[in-house]
């Protein structure tokens, strides 16, 4: 039983995200539901380290499990909020980078690649926080930390790829 739990908390990932659908923005229970599911993606790594249980399948999961709640975070959100032009103009040119390192990657290694680079993961969690800053911070202000360290993780992610770095999922 011990070797399923990291996967069992990844499923959960995936429960809180459809969950999520059912409550509004910005309420207790969305709150709620939605660090539980941050810290979920935060521990069920460890969790598959400590019990020697990480595998193929536990990586794929958590690939799903995250875009659920990502997807699911923004359907929610998104609606709620009012983004300017020049952000929205900040995160296409951020993706089109993103986007064009998972080309590039796979053209060259014939697989795909998932850096996991520091800078990925502070974006992460800076991206996770946002939406628990924004009564208290408008959008505008709380995104530039976001963007810029979302902007230098992918021009870094660009050089790894250029250098072929093998630090892959």
């Amino acid at each position: 039983m011990i070797k399923h739990i990291a996967n069992i908390v990844t499923c959960c990932r995936i429960l809180g995200g459809v969950l999520l659908l059912f409550f509004p923005a910005f309420s207790a229970a969305f709150y709620v539901i939605y660090i539980a599911c941050g810290f979920s993606d935060m521990i069920d790594g460890t969790i598959a380290r400590k019990t020697n249980s990480a595998g193929k399948f536990g990586a794929e999961i958590d690939t799903a499990a995250d875009l659920v709640f990502v997807t699911v975070s923004l359907i929610k959100i998104l609606p709620e909020i009012n983004i300017p032009q020049w952000l929205w103009i900040w995160c296409v040119v951020i993706a089109i980078i993103k986007i064009g390192n998972i080309i590039w990657g796979y053209v060259s290694e014939k697989r795909f690649i998932a850096l996991h680079t520091v800078m990925n993961k502070v974006t992460g969690l800076l991206l996770f926080l946002l939406p628990l800053t924004l009564s208290f911070a408008d959008v505008k202000y709380s995104a530039v930390a976001v963007c810029s360290a979302a902007a230098f993780a992918a021009i870094q992610e660009t050089v790894y790829v250029a250098k072929n770095v093998k630090t892959c999922k």
